[in-house]
């Protein structure tokens, strides 16, 4: 008697089928095998898209720009998501605000800081700078304080030289806690890791934001572009 040679190679098609000893005069039975085969290759698809299986681990966040070639992480998608609801409630509310405020260590007004306030400007950024904007010997967090007020949301440049100052600066808990509450500060991490962010300021480094570790300084400021337009 023939046997079905479907447990071997499968009846995924009408010639698979056909060479079957035992099915190749079933054609009718056969359709729905086939049917049932189809339904269970589309569960096992939607079963590893809706994160059972394996998984793409970049999103497209809904304020990127239609075309843009940025790509996000997801964790950074989740991270994000509640600065720009604050970007849009800030610029419904203020439309004459600057997009952000870079915070910075003085040490880094010449490097780092620098290069990103470059890239920023030149991806259309209209940002505040302490180099241009304030004057010298300012507290940093009177320095966030007056940045936050004209600007929709912060950026903090976390790097060696920052962790260094930020002790220095003592920061009121409830300071940054009412800041990063209401969703305005964006650390990026540059030259140092979030560990290291944690051990000097463990209410700052639990905002999560960009990493210069994971993207170029070219790329986090295409992303706070997108972040910021309106």
């Amino acid at each position: 008697m023939a046997r079905c040679t479907a447990p071997v190679r499968g009846h995924s098609s009408a010639s698979a089928a056909a060479r079957c000893p035992a099915c190749r005069y079933k054609s009718s039975h056969y359709s729905g095998y086939g049917s049932s085969y189809s339904s269970y290759g589309g569960s096992r698809s939607s079963y590893a898209s809706s994160g059972g299986g394996t998984s793409s681990s970049s999103a497209r966040p809904r304020w990127s720009r239609s075309g843009s070639s940025v790509s996000y992480t997801r964790a950074q998608v989740q991270s994000l998501t509640p600065i720009r609801d604050a970007v849009e409630t800030r610029a419904a509310a203020q439309p004459d605000l600057r997009d952000a405020f870079l915070c910075h260590a003085w040490d880094d007004r010449k490097g780092p800081a620098k290069e990103l306030h470059d890239l920023l400007e030149a991806a259309g950024v209209k940002i505040w700078f302490s180099e241009k904007d304030l004057g010298l010997g300012v507290p940093m967090m009177r320095a966030i304080d007056k940045g936050l007020a004209n600007c929709r949301v912060g950026l903090v440049l976390v790097t060696p030289a920052m962790l260094d100052r930020l002790p220095k600066e003592s920061v009121a808990d409830k300071e940054l806690s009412a800041l990063l509450a209401g969703n305005q500060l964006v650390p990026i991490v540059h030259n140092t890791t979030y560990e290291a962010l944690r051990n000097v300021s463990p209410l700052l480094a639990s905002r999560t934001g960009l990493d210069t570790s994971e993207d170029s300084m070219t790329v986090v400021a295409e992303k706070i572009a997108e972040l910021v337009a309106v």
